[in-house]
């Protein structure tokens, strides 16, 4: 798990990222909306590498021997790919995901984004409760 630092360091560069996106291409760096339009005929190389740099980033966390979440000893990749897949559909459904509406929407005083976030974050803390206290 990570310190208070580790955090602080973690959402300062996903702020700087988010912040360098939108000053060097113009865009939100929501990542549902930069897979959706890289997969479309013509999307960009940029789209590309944002997407691989993700995938890449985990891969190289684990290859350096940085901790992964419990999640992915604990349950099988055909549960995880599924889970994944439902948030897609998720993000899809809500126009957009944590990074472009809780990031970048949030900062830009978006109320379409504040809903969305307030919404999501429920709807995760509802099911953290029903996973640890219920089920």
């Amino acid at each position: 798990m990570a310190g208070p630092i580790e955090a602080l360091i973690g959402g300062a560069l996903i702020g700087a990222a988010a912040a360098g996106m939108l000053l060097v291409n113009g865009r939100v760096a929501g990542i549902s909306g930069i897979l959706a339009r890289a997969v479309r005929p013509g999307g960009a190389p940029w789209q590309w590498a944002f997407v691989g740099g993700l995938i890449l980033a985990g891969l190289a966390a684990r290859l350096w021997g940085i901790p992964t979440p419990d999640a992915f000893a604990l349950h099988p990749a055909s549960l995880l790919i599924a889970a994944g897949l439902i948030v897609g559909i998720g993000t899809r459904i809500g126009s957009g995901c944590t990074s472009g509406h809780g990031v970048c929407g949030i900062a830009n005083l978006s109320p379409r984004s504040l809903t969305a976030t307030l919404v999501f974050m429920a709807v995760a803390a509802a099911t953290v409760f029903v996973m640890r206290h219920l089920v």
